[in-house]
């Protein structure tokens, strides 16, 4: 057993490390923070790791009474700086793992011993020391984590999640310094690259999407024009006509570019989840009344079953939610008989399972959206129209972008195919539920349930 004197070096010694351990964490999560200093911060936090678990092995144990008040001071700021340093880890905002192993390609010797708040969230992580595979599968992170144990060499991966809202992450691998342990570890940097790779996508799938749609009325303005600068140049009955076909090829270019845009800006942001409180009542109330207008021409009856306000909260962005009832009920609307009705339904603390509650005897039902957190408390949506009803082998493709039913018409206002789109996708923002049953002859029924707190952010391998 260690001297008193030696033990006291010993427990100096595992002090010192530790708040060098602490300062490089510092310097670390400031380096990463101007997300422009990616290799400098790898290796400060690497560094802060190494630090972290030599100053937790020099540690002294068996403590005599003679020294037993200093060195327990001692251990108390070991424990201090520790403590510091798992929250300075904490502070990075991108996830960070430290793994272990012995022997080279045995995946059951991998384990996490470290794991920061983000990457405790993004993979679920409860308590470490676990197995890797346990929570992290894709291949080319393992041969790359591989790669930087056992060949001592740094590695660079893409990562993509397997959620439901996708998330994309540049991983960075780097060596430790071998321990007296004989265990090779190695820290694992998560850089969140989600922003940069959705806008890559938006803007090119908002090119693809606006081309290919706005090449048919632009095409029909053209023909107009011509005419009207021909033989139609004198005729008055001809030229009102045209151009009321014109101003109704315009409004509809107007829809589509609009609608391209909110969708493009959801689909940005998809991944990041509300935070602001929203009232499901006094939301739907208000679409109830700005569609009244259009209901009343076409001789359609809304009914809203509207709980008192303050009563359905939910967590959740407010424009976005009316997007969704708006765009449903609209949809209703448009699709109702004459002289038909159009019920909205909202409802407070329901499970899952109200989804998949039938409403039309013998319809055919389908989830569109489905969260990864199971458990939730939920507020229910429900927009129920009494018009021609779906077949069952439509209803996977309704969210797709410009999906139409062949052979329905939707009415004086042509929409765009973009509505159940933008529907889908701020559900999923949302971490809530879209479901939609449908009969023919006896109409349609979309349920959404938005969760009234929102789950942490969860991957799922």
């Amino acid at each position: 057993m260690p001297q008193p004197e030696t033990r006291t070096e010993l427990a100096g010694a595992a002090l010192a490390l530790g708040v060098a351990s602490a300062v490089m964490a510092v310097a670390g999560v400031w380096a990463w923070a101007g997300r422009g200093a990616v290799e400098i911060a790898a290796l400060l936090l690497a560094g802060a790791t190494a630090a972290a678990i030599a100053a937790r092995r020099l540690r002294p144990s068996g403590v005599r009474p003679s020294t037993e008040a200093t060195e327990q001071r001692v251990r108390e700021a070991v424990e201090r700086v520790e403590a510091r340093f798992t929250a300075l880890l904490d502070a990075a905002p991108d996830p960070l793992l430290v793994v272990s192993a012995r022997e080279p390609d045995d995946l059951s010797s991998l384990r996490i011993e470290r794991a920061n708040a983000a990457a405790s969230s993004l993979f679920r992580i409860s308590a470490p020391p676990m197995l890797l595979v346990s929570v992290l599968r894709d291949p080319e992170v393992l041969s790359a984590v591989d790669e930087a144990l056992f060949g001592g060499v740094e590695a660079r991966c893409a990562f993509t999640s397997g959620a439901s809202q996708e998330r994309s992450f540049q991983t960075l691998v780097r060596p430790l310094a071998p321990e007296e342990d004989q265990l090779r570890r190695a820290v694992l940097l998560f850089r969140d690259e989600t922003d940069m790779r959705r806008a890559e996508r938006t803007r090119a799938d908002f090119l693809a999407n606006a081309s290919h749609e706005l090449r048919t009325p632009l095409a029909s303005l053209s023909g107009f024009i011509e005419t009207l600068k021909g033989h139609a140049r004198d005729d008055r009955q001809a030229q009102d006509r045209f151009l009321g076909i014109m101003q109704n090829q315009a409004d509809r270019m107007g829809r589509l570019i609009d609608d391209l845009l909110s969708l493009s800006r959801i689909e940005l942001n998809e991944h990041v989840a509300p935070q602001s409180e929203t009232d499901l009542v006094l939301a739907a109330a208000d679409v109830v009344d700005a569609l009244a207008p259009q209901a009343a021409r076409r001789g359609v009856r809304i009914e809203a079953d509207l709980p008192a306000p303050g009563s359905v909260l939910v967590r959740g962005d407010r424009d976005q939610l009316v997007q969704v009832i708006q765009n449903l009920t609209d949809n209703a609307v448009k699709y109702a008989p004459a002289e038909g009705r159009v019920r909205l339904t909202v409802r407070a603390n329901l499970g899952r399972e109200a989804a998949q509650t039938a409403i039309l005897e013998d319809a055919a039902r389908l989830t569109l959206v489905a969260p990864d957190a199971p458990g939730a408390r939920y507020a229910m949506i429900r927009v129920q129209d009494e018009g021609p009803g779906l077949v069952r082998e439509h209803l996977p493709r309704l969210a797709e972008r410009f999906y139409r039913v062949e052979g329905q018409k939707s009415g004086e206002r042509p929409g765009t195919g973009l509505g159940l789109s933008i529907v889908k996708h701020i559900v999923n923002r949302h971490q809530g539920v879209l479901a939609v049953e449908s009969a023919p002859g006896r109409g349609t029924v979309f349920t959404v349930l938005v969760p009234e707190r929102l789950p942490v952010m969860e991957v799922s391998q």
